[in-house]
């Protein structure tokens, strides 16, 4: 990493350009379940603004002063423009081409990071001054849930981050769930196989493309820097650790970061916890930080990520399209698509083709399976709008035999809390639907498909002339 000291996007620098895109309440909000009501609210009526919080107030029921942000991320229309897409159906194709499109990180020095304008280290670094919420109502206690978690693989001395939950047990101890597939896990083994701590920091807040940008799926050991600076379009600006130098690389334009250790072979109960399923996860043994230090701007704004809604959801769906279309487009190259429905969490995917070939789907198919978190694959031509759960519906009701059409595959590995899956059982069955249609009897025949049920394009004016012109009852306004 070579030195520079330029402006960079941030947080802040979105928030200002995007002025529209945000609510900001009146009043004060418990950091107990309240601001998470917000959101359930909000999405109840299908609105995803930023919501920023200015006035959170903490279990003493005092006012803190750091502003809490939550639903930066989602909509899947303002990920796809912070990422500078104009269409978020592209976003696979994106996220495939990440890896091709890397901008090296560069570093800074502490005096150019604003997220080290304030150092609190040893007895002054205390977690309870964040405003972490306690979002719903079974969680264990208040979490950390947009934190993105950076370990190093010991070895090579390769980063890896990812967003993992961390509960606020106390003022310098959390827990962390760097659930057993992770990269993550794999860097925090290798230390205890050596008898030694992990160093571990755990960043909060960016601009939006960095969040997203930084869940890029990749094989281990790799360093997320590279695709992340790829989706905001600029170098990531990196500083030294306080607490780990050059060994943990933090974002300098972050908003907050916590800086600790793992300690070897230390794992304490830790859960229940709403999770991405809607199901409250159970409680687990997991490891846990000892804080060393806790390094924030002068006027640090804490991001929250609603467990189980759509801002949890959105973005690691976008990059795990990315994934699945660079697993299946060299088996298919008539898949033109990919979507990870929030309608099925993150165990579906929606697979969309243009004239396939004699076996492409089901190769393709096939393909997708193997990623561990998928439990079913769903296929369908390019008339079907994939972005659209009841045309893909639509599709697997009426082009669809099921003796003829599904793909079944036993002892598959098992995705992460799944609450369907028996405890212990280490691997599930998946299946994959093939709705596209059979392809033509002979060359540039059409493909045998009824026609779908339309009005005259006259008349559809005309009627959405009448909707326009009336009121909530559906009476003519005056």
């Amino acid at each position: 990493m070579t030195a520079r000291n330029e402006p960079a996007p941030d947080l802040r620098s979105f928030l200002a350009a995007n002025p529209e895109l945000v609510f900001r309440p009146d009043a004060p909000l418990s950091v107990v379940e309240e601001i998470t009501a917000i959101l359930h609210a909000l999405e109840a009526e299908k609105r995803q603004p930023v919501v920023l919080v200015d006035r959170p107030v903490r279990v003493d029921g005092t006012e803190s002063d750091t502003p809490v942000l939550c639903n930066l991320t989602a909509s899947r229309e303002v990920c796809a423009s912070a990422l500078g897409l104009a269409d978020h159906r592209d976003s696979a194709r994106h996220f495939a081409g990440l890896a091709a499109g890397e901008i090296a990180p560069v570093e800074v020095g502490r005096a150019d990071a604003p997220v080290q304008a304030i150092v609190a280290e040893g007895a002054q670094a205390d977690l309870r001054t964040l405003p972490a919420l306690k979002q719903h109502g079974g969680d264990a206690g208040h979490y950390i849930t947009a934190g993105h978690v950076v370990t190093a693989d010991p070895e090579t001395g390769i980063d890896n981050m990812a967003i993992q939950r961390c509960w606020v047990r106390e003022a310098r101890l959390m827990g962390v769930y760097p659930y057993s597939t992770s990269h993550n896990w794999l860097n925090v083994a290798k230390y205890w196989d050596r008898g030694e701590p992990c160093p571990v920091a755990v960043w909060i807040g960016h601009h939006p493309a960095l969040v997203i940008g930084s869940q890029a799926k990749f094989a281990y050991p790799r360093s997320h820097w590279e695709a992340a600076g790829a989706a905001l379009g600029a170098p990531v600006r990196l500083v030294p650790s306080i607490t780990h130098g050059e060994a943990v690389m933090v974002p300098a334009d972050a908003e907050i970061v916590i800086e600790g250790f793992i300690p070897p072979h230390r794992l304490e109960a830790e859960g229940p916890f709403a999770e991405f399923t809607g199901y409250q996860g159970p409680q687990v043994a997991n490891p846990v930080v000892e804080v060393t230090a806790i390094t924030r701007r002068a006027d640090a704004i804490y991001q929250d990520c609603g467990a189980g809604l759509a801002d949890h959801l959105v973005p690691d769906n976008m990059a795990m399209e990315g994934a699945i279309f660079a697993m299946c487009r060299n088996a298919a190259p008539a898949l033109r698509r990919v979507h990870v429905p929030i309608s099925g969490r993150r165990f579906h995917a929606y697979l969309q083709f243009e004239n396939p070939r004699p076996g492409e789907v089901r190769d393709a198919l096939t393909a997708a399976l193997s990623y561990r978190r998928l439990k079913a694959v769903m296929a369908f031509d390019h008339d079907i709008d994939i972005f659209d759960d009841s045309q893909a519906m639509w599709a697997l009701a009426t082009r669809l035999q099921w003796d003829r059409d599904t793909i079944r595959i036993d002892r598959l590995s098992e995705a992460n809390l799944d609450p369907s899956t028996p405890p212990g059982a280490g691997s599930t069955t998946k299946v994959a639907l093939d709705a596209t249609l059979p392809p033509p009897r002979r060359p540039g025949a059409p493909r045998p498909v009824p026609r779908g049920n339309s009005v005259n394009p006259d008349a559809l004016e005309t009627a959405r002339a009448a909707i326009a012109g009336a009121d909530d009852s559906g009476w003519p306004r005056a």
